[in-house]
């Protein structure tokens, strides 16, 4: 079976509410999505392994393990967009699930169609539902390349597994060098819509960004900070990439 948009893979469901699992499901399937349910981590690994996920909605709180290591072990495994899903509420906690690799953070209760949404907009922007086609944009003599339809980077010709939103920022940040973005402008073009009240999580994603491409943030050579004002792209656009 394929979902709407073209794709036989799934939403991977970890959630031991198996009410709020199965009204997850429903409006999930609903807006033309194939879907896998786990109540537990060790059922949600093997899933995962089985089944290659389109995104995970991901409960923080299981029985069985942390959500927060199972993410962890997620991301070891690929670049899945990862949906957090908890009663957490402090910014702090937020803070701490972006700097585990989420590219969304959803707190309980919460609308069904808000995640609805929030799912099509992340797939959207991880390529899930792209349809353009961007050319690899290289930088510094090719010492960084981004490939705006894969949603690949490398960095010194290794590959570098970016977050699908840590890929956005960057992306963003990358396409007008020299410009300027707060933190809230960031926000809107990497998510799409805005977070209410914790940028903060802006400086997660910048933070891990920096320690994935090696960009020392006391001398930078990709990423600069503006204090009290945002962040600019200061690599040099190269006229080729390298990159087949």
């Amino acid at each position: 079976m394929e979902n709407l948009n073209g794709t036989r893979y799934p939403i991977l469901i970890v959630e031991d509410d198996g009410k709020l699992a199965r009204v997850l499901q429903v409006y999930l399937e609903g807006a033309g999505y194939r879907t896998v349910r786990a109540a537990t981590g060790a059922q949600a690994l093997e899933a995962f392994s089985r089944e290659t996920p389109l995104l995970v909605l991901l409960d923080l709180m299981l029985p069985d393990m942390p959500g927060e290591s199972l993410a962890q072990e997620f991301r070891k495994k690929g670049n899945v967009p990862i949906i957090m899903v908890t009663a957490r509420s402090s910014e702090e906690e937020r803070i701490a699930g972006f700097a585990l690799g989420a590219d969304d953070y959803v707190v309980k209760p919460f609308s069904p169609r808000e995640l609805v949404y929030r799912v099509r907009a992340l797939l959207k922007r991880a390529g899930g539902e792209r349809k353009d086609r961007e050319k690899p944009l290289s930088f510094n003599g090719g010492a960084l390349v981004l490939d705006g339809t894969s949603y690949e980077t490398w960095k010194d010709g290794e590959p570098v597994f970016l977050t699908p939103t840590e890929f956005k920022i960057l992306l963003t940040l990358a396409s007008a060098p020299e410009r300027v973005w707060s933190r809230d402008q960031l926000i809107r073009r990497a998510l799409g819509y805005a977070f209410e009240g914790y940028d903060r999580t802006v400086d997660a994603h910048v933070k891990n960004i920096r320690q994935k491409i090696g960009d020392d943030p006391r001398r930078p050579v990709f990423i600069q900070t503006l204090y009290g004002v945002g962040y600019r792209f200061a690599g040099k656009r190269d006229h080729e990439t390298p990159v087949e």
